[in-house]
């Protein structure tokens, strides 16, 4: 499948008609809501916890994680949201589904699932991120001609 490309809207309330490839962020609550990004328009809810999902906005982009895997829904879709975007997953068997919703880890590799990192080196990764940023604007000051 390919990536889709979706929008971030951060709200107060859901909306009840939710667009395709719209985030619907509601921090007062901590839940996201979307329409499966396979099209098949199931609504993808994702409470916000340290024992569900965790989101980071950067400002311009919003991810999500762990991936969102919609075993009880027909179309069994499985993405990732990095960066607005749907990156596709493999598919699970039973067996995996089965040993992640009891706990008991997943049978077999973990492909799909990227490394988690350390607190410290996400703090160092925003970090470099924010003064590559504040180097850009410096850049862009710089170049403006001279009022003489």
């Amino acid at each position: 499948m390919r990536a889709v490309r979706l929008t971030r809207e951060f709200v107060h309330y859901i909306p009840e008609q939710l667009e395709p490839g719209v985030l619907y962020v509601s921090l007062s609550f901590t839940t996201v809501i979307h329409l499966c990004c396979c099209g098949c328009g199931s609504k993808i809810v994702t409470p916000l916890s340290p024992t569900d999902w965790s989101l980071t906005f950067d400002g311009a982009s919003i991810s999500l994680s762990p991936s969102i895997g919609n075993w009880s829904y027909p179309c069994r879709s499985h993405y990732w949201i990095r960066s607005n975007t749907a990156q596709w997953a493999e598919r699970w068997t039973p067996s995996q589904i089965q040993a992640a919703r009891t706990g008991t880890g997943q049978s077999g590799p973990r492909r799909s699932e990227p490394r988690r990192r350390s607190f410290a080196a996400r703090f160092r990764q925003r970090v470099q991120r924010w003064l590559r940023h504040q180097s850009g604007r410096r850049r862009l000051i710089r170049r403006r001609p001279d009022p003489r």
